[in-house]
């Protein structure tokens, strides 16, 4: 069974209460109640008077025992905001937002609300069942492997360097020849070298 208390038009912004609410959900309400009591925010004290109206709530009108009863919901709306201003140099003046927030608090007497889990202990919070809210495990990604064995980044790889190669030798054809150059010099000593001794031989 669940029972609801709600703290309306509390005069705090909501981004500040639910920093306090995150840290007492899925809890008992004893130890609930212990936390807040130890923290130094001033949403702590907003939200322990909710809390206590709650666990009022459903130990005398609806005859629930106190050491059942769990935080299975602590949501923070926003409110109306009230608008002020201050004033400034040279007649302006610059906005004041003053913020409220409605915290609603939920307890229920059931013993599994979400957290417990396949391979956890009862009354240990996870991660998938944090907050009451149970949510589906993930699961485990694996790479692809082809008949080769090879997975997927190590095709993506193969295949970036034969189009590097690729395109070097378009950019150079003549890289992949170095012994073309050298050739040509040798034909051309040859001729320079068999120049001269023609003409001795005219001579003659």
């Amino acid at each position: 069974m669940q029972v609801t208390s709600t703290y309306r038009y509390a005069r705090i912004s909501a981004y500040k209460a639910r920093e306090v609410t995150r840290e007492i959900q899925g809890q008992s309400a004893a130890n609930a109640l212990d936390v807040l009591a130890f923290s130094p925010k001033k949403a702590a004290g907003l939200v322990r008077k909710t809390l206590k109206s709650a666990i009022a709530n459903a130990e005398n009108n609806a005859q629930l025992r106190v050491d059942d009863l769990v935080v299975k919901e602590a949501v923070v709306g926003e409110g109306p905001t009230f608008k002020r201003f201050s004033a400034r140099a040279r007649g302006s003046a610059s906005p004041i937002r003053k913020r409220t927030s409605h915290i609603r608090i939920v307890l229920t007497d059931e013993k599994v609300v979400g957290q417990q889990r396949a391979g956890a202990k009862p009354g240990q919070q996870t991660e998938a069942t944090k907050g009451g809210i149970e949510t589906k495990p993930r699961r485990a990604t694996r790479a692809r492997t082809g008949s080769t064995g090879k997975t997927a980044k190590a095709k993506t790889r193969d295949a970036a360097g034969a189009e590097r190669t690729s395109s070097k030798s378009r950019r150079n054809p003549n890289a992949t020849k170095p012994e073309a150059p050298q050739k040509a010099e040798q034909a051309e000593s040859r001729e320079e070298s068999a120049g001269p001794a023609d003409e001795t031989k005219e001579s003659k």
